[in-house]
């Protein structure tokens, strides 16, 4: 029963993750799905309209308490606090992730990139310290489980442009927004001025593959088996990216997210590339004397 409660919120909660989530081992995958159904949920009481304060509140208390060993009767709190027991996740990860949920209840705007930065470290880079320990990393790949993280989570910015605004948010620094002549991101405001949006546009999704390609660079240290799962993801992200970069007003349009048929026909290449690209860059490496 718990494990299905997991399973719904996962499901129904982002399409990349869960179909990419599925090609891990089945001890990872479970594991994986304690971890996304705590932020899932989480997430969701301040993203809702109205915003449920109060729930998100009892939500911390209950995790506080788990955290401490108790048993709350919530199989997502209880299942989540059993998974950082095992995996020794740091307790300041969980406090910094939500400590940035608490932000979203009130928070609408960012000033300024270093601003940014500290909501996105609990928001997203703690997403990537968790997976390292559950996928058992070693600690040198971090910064790149991290940036991971962190630049997902900025292509989530860049695709609910509309979708944030109609929570009364914002999330690029304001000084981005002035740099291109911008006032506010409301489609009334950006067709006015369509050159600058997607000026502004173009910057931001080349902000997203700065940190993406750094962050691709552990990927040759992940094992194959949860590899594939993780790029296939990150490939998603990339053609997210990829689409709103050659016509940044789709935002204003619809969601942009992959079909289901391109995640698994990505899934699929990368289950055939993944070893032999890896056989490749052995190759290279006897041959170069490393």
């Amino acid at each position: 029963m718990d494990e299905a409660i997991r399973y719904r919120i996962f499901r129904e909660g982002s399409r990349t993750y869960f179909y990419s989530s599925l090609f891990f081992p089945p001890d990872i995958r479970r594991d994986v799905f304690k971890l996304y159904a705590f932020v899932r949920t989480a997430d969701d009481l301040v993203d809702c309209i109205p915003q449920k304060e109060d729930e998100f509140h009892r939500f911390c208390e209950r995790w506080e308490q788990s955290s401490r060993g108790e048993i709350v009767g919530d199989p997502v709190i209880d299942g989540f606090s059993e998974l950082a027991r095992r995996k020794e996740f740091s307790e300041e990860w969980t406090r910094a992730f939500l400590s940035s949920m608490e932000k979203d209840l009130s928070k609408r705007e960012y000033d300024t990139m270093e601003e940014l930065d500290r909501y996105l470290y609990g928001s997203a880079e703690v997403i990537g310290l968790f997976m390292g320990r559950i996928l058992g990393l070693p600690a040198h790949c971090f910064e790149e489980a991290r940036l991971l993280g962190r630049a997902m989570q900025f292509v989530n910015f860049i695709r609910d442009i509309s979708e944030d605004i109609g929570l009364g948010r914002t999330y690029f620094p304001q000084r981005d927004l002035n740099t291109f002549g911008l006032t506010s991101l409301h489609y009334e405001g950006v067709s006015r001025n369509p050159e600058a949006f997607r000026a502004f546009m173009r910057f931001q999704i080349g902000r997203y593959f700065t940190w993406q390609r750094k962050a691709e660079r552990g990927f040759s240290l992940i094992p194959y088996r949860y590899l594939i799962p993780i790029k296939t993801a990150s490939d998603m992200y990339n053609w997210t990216a990829s689409v709103i970069e050659g016509d940044p007003f789709v935002v204003y349009r619809h969601k942009v997210k992959p079909k289901i048929s391109r995640i698994f026909l990505t899934l699929c290449k990368n289950v055939i590339s993944i070893p032999v690209r890896r056989s490749s860059q052995m190759d290279r490496q006897v041959s170069y004397g490393v």
